[in-house]
């Protein structure tokens, strides 16, 4: 099994700029393909890749100019400091989970596949989808699902869950998805149980808060003239991306000096970039992908 197929490969390559000698960040390696395009690229320059998810390790190319950290992207200023790497020349983020993650039952990230209420990216994690069903509260479900799913029925599921698990505790994938299956969209079942597990799987990994933390350290790391690349696959994190390259905050309410010019740390070199009608043909996964490509200002 292929681990995982990177979206955009070239197009985010191309975002960085790359020079031959300078030092690149892959804040999520997974299978490694866009490192090894980097390392491609790169002469005596060096690259750092993160990953919090020990399977990726197995991935590592044997090469003495990547430094592989298997610790989750929000840490990533504070290893940078550790190991005398500031700044850097580019950074990017390919925020989606992997064909891997997702192919693998035992993981609980698969909406085809029975396996475990997991979804844990840090194996070593002590929150798991298992006990946010079992052990959250009605509203707080409600506010994840809402939130972190977009689900307009939030109550419903919420509702359905809890009067599930008073008489048996949820386990798995399957008995989750036959708990909700009435409540899903008649030709929208798939769609639905995706949202579903997303939100599960954002709250499980506490993503967007991590997220956060990685696009503010960015600009901490970057060069001036430096690159950050990140590719998202759902309005959530996208809005968080777009919002910080406009404005340097996550709401996108813009600053502006005397003179009326906005004050923000980075620059958009261009617009949004989305996988061609090929790449959706090939990759299935990549239909909901954005490229945003942005640059640090002096």
């Amino acid at each position: 099994m292929t681990y995982h197929r990177p979206v955009l490969l070239h197009a985010c390559i191309d975002g960085l700029n790359i020079k031959t000698g300078g030092t690149y960040i892959d804040a999520t390696f997974g299978g490694g393909g866009h490192s090894l395009l980097i390392l491609e690229k790169l002469k005596n320059g060096k690259l750092i890749a993160f990953d919090h998810d020990t399977d990726a390790e197995k991935n590592v190319p044997e090469d003495e100019r990547i430094l592989f950290i298997n610790q989750n992207f929000r840490y990533m200023k504070n290893f940078l400091k550790l190991y005398g790497l500031i700044p850097v020349d580019g950074i990017l983020a390919d925020l989606g989970i992997s064909s891997w993650q997702i192919d693998v039952a035992e993981r609980g990230f698969s909406t085809r596949f029975e396996g475990p209420l997991d979804m844990r990216m840090d194996k070593q994690s002590k929150l798991s989808a298992k006990e946010v069903i079992n052990d959250y509260s009605y509203d707080r479900l409600v506010e994840i699902f809402k939130l972190y799913g977009e689900l307009r029925i939030a109550h419903k599921i919420a509702r359905e869950i809890e009067f599930v698990r008073k008489n048996e505790g949820f386990e798995t994938t399957e008995q989750l998805k036959n708990a909700l299956k009435k409540l899903a969209p008649r030709g929208k079942e798939n769609k639905f149980f995706a949202q579903v597990f997303q939100a599960l799987r954002i709250e499980v990994n506490n993503e967007l808060d991590a997220l956060k933390e990685f696009l503010n350290q960015s600009v901490e790391v970057l060069k001036p003239g430096g690159r950050l690349v990140v590719v998202s696959y759902h309005s959530l994190e996208d809005r968080l991306v777009k919002n910080f390259i406009k404005a340097g905050n996550f709401e996108g309410e813009l600053e502006k000096d005397f003179f009326g010019n906005i004050i923000a740390p980075l620059q958009a070199v261009e617009k949004f970039i989305i996988p061609d009608k090929d790449e959706m043909h090939e990759n299935p996964r990549s239909r909901s992908a954005k490229l945003r490509i942005a640059e640090k200002t002096a």
